[in-house]
């Protein structure tokens, strides 16, 4: 698994608009470009001061289909012209691979998480 790491920074005032709008927009168009082998997207968010930070974390089988999502130069930022609202005043991009922890709560009846706690 390949975890594709982007950071942003907005102003306090963006923040809560710039969160709905990943949640309301960007997240499901991403999800509707059904990229073979994309699994899952999640947000993270940090108040620093005057800033907040956005961390998203995106799931991927393998680097190609994080090349699929980003293209070649896969760490540069996707920022679409709609979430420009966050005027990311840094922003950095990572891929890593990793195995993401298997969650608790994503378990169907009767199954146990194996991964320690």
């Amino acid at each position: 698994m390949i975890a594709r790491v982007w950071h942003g920074w907005t102003s306090q005032a963006n923040a809560d608009p710039y969160e709905t709008l990943l949640h309301k927009e960007i997240f499901p168009g991403i999800e509707q470009r059904q990229i073979p082998g994309f699994r899952e997207i999640q947000l993270l968010r940090r108040a620093l001061g005057e800033e907040v930070e956005f961390s998203t974390i995106m799931w991927f089988d393998s680097l190609d289909a994080v090349r699929a999502f980003a293209g070649e130069a896969y760490e540069v930022a996707v920022v679409p012209a709609e979430a420009r609202i966050a005027r990311a005043l840094r922003c950095s991009v990572t891929a890593l691979s990793g195995t993401p922890r298997r969650r608790p709560w994503g378990l169907r009846k009767g199954e146990r998480n194996a991964s320690p706690v």
